[in-house]
């Protein structure tokens, strides 16, 4: 077999020795349900692996006595959770099931894979009753917290069984209470027209935090008003700094039959005088942003906003021999001297003022 056709069967290889491996050190830490998928996963590739046979035999037995044993123990214990962790349970069992009938290996070994589709079934029922009332639970508490958490329990609830009771409108309800309300202005205070931030604002719209413009009416009133007041752009005026460098090399310039006959170089020294040029500028547009509480009118964020811009251009002349020159000087004596484009400067400063608005923006509302 030729090197090169090896190659795949080796990586073949490995990555079964690797998954076997995997799933033995799973079988020892006790997860046993990972242990189980991994065995049947290399059983579906190589039907006949021993390491894997091993571990599916040692493992799954024990991967279904673990689930039924947690599922039973939360009952009794009346985990408040306990038929949530129950469907969770039934449903890896029936997961296993489906994953072994697809591999003939494994069907091999385990040739009467255990289900629990009815004993699922009865847990969804109780599922989602306990959800639901978890929810009401927590829309009681009438914190924010406590209606983002009703929000997933009647979510949960109408995920075990469709439109259990009222879950879909409470599950609504729980989203408007949880939602903090936004509405948001920006300010032109310049002569410069730099679009809109309202784009980057939209992009902070996400579950429990809504935005709208100030002008815009919501249903309710909100609970904060963010301004963003553009005070404006300046660039200033290129500046251009000098170096100098004198620069020599030994080139060869012929050869000579030396007194042993054999051919040697004739080299000359070759100077060269490089004057090396860096123009650079700046531009920064500003911005104001608060966040005020609606209620209190107290100023939660108060912050200047900056968008930096540092245009740099390099470029070279030289006096003398080009002989001497090295590669880097070569390539700057190519460039010929430009300026920086006006619109370019003011464009990038702008982009760079709404990516920094939208970072602190995101960073502030991250805490709700």
């Amino acid at each position: 077999m030729k090197p090169f056709k090896r190659v795949p069967f080796m990586l073949f290889l490995i990555t079964i020795i690797q998954a076997c491996s995997s799933g033995k050190a799973a079988l020892k830490k006790g997860d046993y349900y990972d242990a189980v998928l991994e065995s049947v996963h290399r059983l579906r590739e190589s039907p006949n692996n021993k390491k894997a046979t091993q571990v599916l035999t040692q493992a799954y037995p024990l991967a279904i006595d673990y689930i039924d044993t947690n599922i039973q123990n939360g009952i009794k214990a009346d985990d408040p959770r306990k038929w949530r962790n129950a469907v969770d349970g039934y449903n890896k069992i029936n997961y296993v099931n489906d994953q072994i009938k697809t591999s003939m290996g494994a069907m091999k070994i385990i040739t009467n894979p255990q289900t629990r589709f009815k004993e699922l079934a009865d847990a969804k029922d109780k599922a989602a009753e306990e959800a639901y009332n978890e929810g009401v639970n927590n829309m009681m508490k009438n914190t924010r917290q406590d209606y983002k958490n009703a929000y997933f329990d009647f979510k949960d609830a109408n995920s075990f069984i469709q439109g259990y009771r009222e879950s879909i409108e409470m599950m609504n309800q729980a989203e408007f209470n949880a939602t903090i309300r936004v509405a948001f202005e920006e300010i032109n205070s310049s002569r410069f027209n730099y679009g809109t931030f309202q784009p980057t604002i939209n992009s902070l719209q996400r579950l429990f935090l809504s935005f709208k413009p100030i002008a815009q009416k919501d249903t309710v009133p909100p609970q904060q008003y963010l301004r963003i007041i553009f005070n404006g752009y300046q660039a200033n005026l290129p500046n251009t700094t000098t170096r100098s460098e004198n620069l020599s090399k030994q080139v060869v310039v012929g050869q000579t039959k030396g007194a042993d006959g054999k051919m040697v170089d004739q080299t000359q020294t070759v100077t060269a005088q490089v004057t090396y040029y860096h123009k650079s500028a700046t531009a920064d547009s500003r911005a104001n942003v608060t966040i005020t509480d609606a209620t209190t009118n107290s100023i939660l964020q108060n912050l200047n906003i900056d968008g930096n811009v540092n245009w740099e251009y390099d470029w070279a002349i030289y006096r003398g021999d080009s002989r001497a020159l090295s590669s880097s000087a070569s390539s700057l004596i190519q460039r010929k001297e430009t300026y920086p484009n006006d619109q370019d400067l003011f464009n990038q400063s702008i982009r760079n003022l709404q990516n920094n608005l939208g970072q602190q923006l995101k960073s502030f509302y991250s805490q709700y």
